[in-house]
């Protein structure tokens, strides 16, 4: 039993093959991690005489605990589903969001750092020459990780060796918490290297180099590096008898332990390094490293700002995150020189991982930069993890067959004659198709990186039917930096007297302009289960789709059509019928059934009303929930139009847009 608080029988069993990228990470979830963030006081399973029922579900004290930790590892498993079949941000968003209430515990508190990445990368990086994205990029890093450990044994070990754990769901549980704080929070320093790439690409003359460019800086940093005398302390009781001022000195100091003997350098020298990689890019190639900014950042919001209390293994996730980039590659390692050591995990498993799959993830990724834009890039990869080994194979767009045939052609050409000029390149693909002693570049470079003497790595290319076809994105477009908020409104307004009659008198952007009624929602919100805000924020999500179905769409832009300040009766029929089908569907992802228990135990059993009767599979058609839609009474069908007239008025005040009608 994978779940064994839930009924296994209501749950989803996934037909991907075990050795892919998608059966392998949803596997490490659920088989791997049984028993995640359980209280072994409480009651396990279902067979026991005295079940607890101090969990919470839309409410506190509805189900017992351990159910509830199960509901959450649930929650998690479909988010990832969910993303590996749409690739989008909108998806990306649910994974960190379930991973924070499960391992962080609020997410209020660190919603702006990683909501300011998208925002930032998304509006700030057309102004570069070359900029990927990379808020989606980490989720598929983390999905990654996670097929990785599941399907590869010499990591496991070499795991569970480093850090003395013997058993093997106590090894996948630490392991996914802390390698989730390696791999979402990666990139989130990155709004400090966008500026200093916007400089240098504002003064981008063809064939220059960076050193003959204005660049930017960063100084006055003290407060930044800064610890005060509470973490201090923390870090006195991991590492007694030592004294850190900054987190320069703590992450020079933790690198120096782990790996200064085996690439001979010392604690100082790697505090120079730290010290001079903000203040000095000039002396790193003219390069800002996002990495330092990252750890840092994380390190202060984590222990000083969340008050976590602080583990060696917090230490070990923020220096992965720390080499990820450009320090390993050039102060550490040398990775292209004579005396290179590829990186071994026995040294550092998180950052081993991290490394290993930052450079593998490079499908699926929305290219921003100017010249990113023209590049071709794989929109996706197909492995095969079987045998400790990592076969992937690269899947370029079969519509760019005639850019990949001119530039085969092209290199043909140059192979009977070499002397003639420079090789050509279409990037990414010929850095994976052009081999050599048959090792692409690509693939060359990632093992100059990582050792991959054990887990061996074999890269090729194919052309495939674009793998987002059809479900990508709709006619709205907003970064939804608020999707949070929604969420909150969309729940806070259940039962409220007070929204009710705003809404009869038309004035429900006056109602939410007080904050104290926002207060109050926050706190209902947060009181609820994982389940139930996902719930939430799936809702607001909708909206975009919904929109698209009846000839609508939301946007910032002034533009010539219909403003839109009330659906019709007809369109909100189809908006109800569409919402239904989403909560069934969410329902049964989630192992609902039907079924009419009395209220108060409705979460406890796990069934509702509302779902359809005799409903037998997973999967809910449109007809089939058209046909339950039409059964309930008009009660519940108001359920599933009022938060898309409530989106309405939140649209309008916290992201600026406006609704109009094709």
């Amino acid at each position: 039993m994978s779940y064994t608080m839930l009924n296994n029988e209501a749950i989803r069993k996934y037909d991907y093959a075990t050795e892919s990228l998608e059966g392998a990470a949803l596997s490490f979830i659920r088989d791997l991690c049984e028993g995640l963030r359980f209280d072994k006081n409480k009651a396990t399973s279902f067979t026991e005489n005295n079940l607890d029922f101090d969990g919470t579900s839309l409410k506190a004290n509805q189900i017992p605990y351990n159910m509830e930790k199960d509901i959450d590892r649930l929650c998690l498993e479909n988010a990832v589903n969910r993303f590996l079949k749409s690739g989008k941000k909108e998806d990306a968003f649910d994974v960190y969001f379930c991973y924070l209430e499960m391992f962080v515990g609020d997410y209020q508190k660190t919603r702006r750092m990683i909501e300011l990445l998208s925002e930032y990368e998304v509006n700030g990086s057309s102004l570069l020459m070359k900029h990927r994205d990379h808020y989606s990029h980490s989720v598929y890093v983390f999905i990654l990780g996670l097929a990785i450990y599941k399907s590869n044994e010499l990591y496991q070990k070499a795991y569970k060796e480093y850090y003395k754990i013997s058993d093997d769901k106590e090894a996948a549980a630490h392991y996914l918490q802390y390698w989730g704080l390696s791999s979402l929070f990666h990139d989130i320093g990155y709004p400090f290297e966008l500026p200093f790439e916007q400089v240098c690409s504002y003064f981008e003359v063809e064939g220059d180099k960076r050193e003959s460019r204005p660049f930017v800086a960063y100084h006055d940093l003290d407060a930044f590096i800064s610890i005060d005398d509470k973490v201090k302390e923390e870090l006195a009781k991991i590492y007694p008898g030592r004294s850190f001022n900054t987190t320069n000195d703590v992450f020079a100091y933790v690198l120096n332990e782990k790996m200064g003997n085996v690439y001979g350098f010392t604690e100082d020298q790697m505090r120079t390094f730290l010290v001079e990689k903000p203040t000095q890019p000039n002396k790193f190639n003219h390069y800002m490293d996002h990495a330092y900014f990252s750890a840092t950042i994380l390190f202060r919001k984590l222990f000083e700002e969340m008050d976590i209390e602080m583990h060696s293994e917090h230490l070990d996730a923020l220096t992965a995150i720390l080499m990820h980039n450009s320090l390993y590659k050039f102060c550490i390692a040398h990775y292209k020189s004579e005396g290179n050591k590829p990186f071994k995990a026995e040294l550092h498993p998180l950052a081993y991982m991290l490394m290993l799959c930052d450079e593998l993830q490079c499908w699926d990724r929305t290219a921003y930069g100017r010249n990113s834009k023209k590049e071709l890039h794989p929109m996706g990869c197909a492995f095969d993890f079987s045998g400790n080994n990592i076969k992937a194979i690269y899947l370029f767009d079969e519509k760019e067959m005639e850019k990949v045939n001119h530039f085969k052609d092209e290199y043909i050409e140059w192979l009977q004659n070499p002397g003639k000029g420079k090789a050509p390149g279409l990037k990414a693909f010929s850095g994976m198709y052009i081999k050599k002693n048959g090792v692409s570049e690509f693939q060359k470079d990632i093992g100059l990186i990582v050792d991959l003497s054990e887990i061996h790595l074999n890269v090729e290319t194919g052309l495939a039917e674009h793998i987002h076809s059809g479900n990508r994105s709709y006619l709205s477009n907003s970064n939804f930096i608020n999707l949070y908020k929604f969420a909150i409104i969309l729940n806070g307004r259940w039962g409220n007297d007070g929204w009710k009659r705003a809404k009869l008198a038309g004035q429900e952007e006056l109602y939410l302009s007080d904050s104290k009624v926002v207060e109050e929602f926050a706190k209902r919100f947060k009181d609820l289960s994982l389940e139930y805000k996902l719930s939430n924020i799936n809702q607001a999500k909708a909206f975009a789709k919904y929109l698209n179905m009846i000839g609508c769409f939301y946007t910032d832009k002034a533009v010539d059509f219909e403003q839109v300040d009330r659906f019709t009766d007809d369109e909100l029929i189809s908006i109800g019928k569409a919402e239904h089908q989403r909560w069934l569907q969410e329902h049964y992802d989630m192992g609902w059934t039907y079924g009419k228990p009395e209220k108060d135990k409705r979460d406890f059993e796990r069934k509702h009303w509302d779902m359809i009767p005799d409903f037998s599979g997973f999967d809910v058609s449109d007809e089939a929930a058209e046909q339950n839609y039409i059964r309930l009474d008009k009660a519940e069908q108001d359920k599933d139009t009022d938060p898309m007239e409530c989106m309405l008025a939140m649209l309008k005040m916290y992201d600026g847009l406006r609704i109009y009608r094709l």
